[in-house]
């Protein structure tokens, strides 16, 4: 069986509350920061966003390809925009790192906004000159992009605008159609694209706009999800195919939405009359559809999920969303494709949940009460253990900042479980939803995941398995 954890990761330390934690290194640390972060957000002890920079930085010098490969990862597997630009500004001010910039451009820029800010990115952290191997790669995409999708991302009221971009890198264009297409970018006589942006701000919010819209297939996928209430509170004739387009599989499996966009957009509509099943089932479906793809899980699995107070800071400015809200989400998903399961939650207590294998996962998830309260991690095996329930896994979704009165990490916890339940070869999962550079388990049968996605749940398998790790799985990541 494969282990996965190295052994330095036995160095305790503290965690952001000071209690005892193994400390967390290298490819580990950085890779459960970027896939739990927006960048230059706040979270609920800190903004690690610097920590991201420092640590991917010490990781190009030596090992580039992985900050390479972990930004595209981010991009392409887990939507992570920010933090992949983050990562790529950061490839590019390493020496080591240039080589591999112009390379990973046609991945790592799938709209065309991403060339600028991935430009202001850099500009903001490290200011200029601007490296040539970057300017090469901005240009490279730029030339890959139409006059649709440039006037859309035009970006006219950001600080760095698209004719900046333009200036600042100088793409040579390679037909006289392009070279007509970049001066009128930097004359600002693009044709103003059709879009939902620019049909509400010249025509409102009207029911005539939003059948237009709906009618034209320019509505993306994210922007019926994002738009929802206010498309129901409009009223259009035709709003069965927005119900039809986000229950769609190709369309939901093709827009590649984090599980919790789908409980943001549940939300809106629970404060809305007259929302109807129609829409709460249509969303219902589509997060079905967008976790189908996580493996079986054989056994019995106890999931625990932590509800306390650190858990319930927005995950952004702009967001209503929790990371408690993210953990039950998941783990609610979770439970769908284990074959037996038992589902707690946890703050200062420990509370038993009951979840149907038929009911909704976003209103099974909605329904779970989140007190907040401190941090009992340990409460989940003690209960374990004093009601001697053996367990094949036990899968802890937390940002891993216990403040109880156990004095050591639940690691010690976790080796009393097994060796009371003659479970020697039970796993724990703890999947980290903050990533703060701490963990609470180390060693073998023990496998450290992170993210938001439900991508991230298909390592629980592949871990047993002895397939890989997160890590290894970057590793060996091609985005083509």
């Amino acid at each position: 069986m494969a282990r996965f954890n190295k052994p330095k990761a036995s160095i305790i330390g503290t965690n952001e509350e000071g209690h005892a934690a193994y400390l967390m290194e290298g490819k580990e640390r950085l890779l459960t920061q970027v896939l739990t972060t927006f960048f230059n957000e706040p979270k609920f002890y800190s903004d690690n966003s610097s920590d991201i920079v420092k640590g991917a930085a010490e990781l190009a010098k030596d090992d580039p390809q992985f900050i390479a490969k972990l930004a595209l990862y981010a991009r392409r597997e887990f939507n992570m925009r920010s933090v992949s630009h983050a990562l790529t500004a950061v490839l590019a001010s390493e020496p080591a790192g240039k080589p591999y910039i112009r390379g990973m451009f046609p991945a790592i820029t799938p709209r065309a906004d991403d060339p600028a800010e991935i430009l202001a990115a850099y500009i903001t952290m490290f200011g200029k000159p601007i490296p040539n191997a970057l300017k090469k790669g901005i240009s490279d995409s730029i030339k890959s992009f139409d006059e649709y999708e440039l006037a859309k991302y035009k970006g006219e009221q950001n600080a760095l605008k698209l004719r900046d971009v333009l200036r600042l890198c100088h793409p040579k264009p390679e037909t006289d159609e392009q070279s007509d297409l970049f001066s009128r970018v930097l004359s600002g006589d693009l044709k103003t694209p059709y879009t939902w942006e620019t049909e509400l701000s010249s025509k409102g919010s009207t029911k005539e706009v939003w059948e237009g819209l709906i009618a034209s297939g320019k509505l993306g996928y994210m922007a019926m999800l994002r738009n929802l209430r206010n498309i129901i509170n409009a009223k259009p004739l035709n709003i069965g195919i927005v119900y039809d387009h986000i229950s769609d599989e190709g369309r939901v499996l093709n827009s590649k939405q984090l599980p919790f966009r789908f409980l943001s957009a549940y939300k809106e509509l629970e404060q809305l009359p007259a929302a109807t099943s129609k829409a709460f089932n249509a969303l219902e479906t589509a997060i079905n559809i967008s976790v189908s793809n996580i493996p079986a899980v054989k056994g019995m699995s106890v999931i625990a999920v932590d509800v306390s107070g650190s858990m319930t800071a927005p995950i952004s400015r702009r967001s209503k969303i929790t990371c408690a809200e993210i953990g039950l989400v998941l783990g609610v998903a979770l439970s769908k494709v284990c074959e037996e399961s038992i589902f707690l939650t946890f703050d200062t207590g420990l509370y038993p949940q009951a979840i149907a294998s038929k009911g909704g996962i976003l209103a099974q998830a909605r329904a779970i009460p989140v007190n907040g309260g401190g941090t009992a991690m340990e409460l989940p095996f003690q209960y374990l253990i004093d009601n001697k329930i053996p367990a094949d896994r036990i899968i802890v979704i937390s940002d891993n900042q216990i403040n109880s009165q156990w004095s050591n990490p639940v690691q010690s916890l976790a080796d009393m479980y097994r060796k009371e339940m003659l479970q020697p070869q039970a796993w724990v999962h703890a999947i980290d939803l903050q990533g703060y550079g701490t963990q609470q388990f180390h060693g073998k049968y023990t496998n450290i995941i992170s993210g938001w996605s439900e991508k991230a749940l298909s390592f629980i398998s592949m871990a047993e398995s002895g397939i890989g790790s997160l890590v290894q799985a970057i590793e060996s990541y091609s985005a083509h």
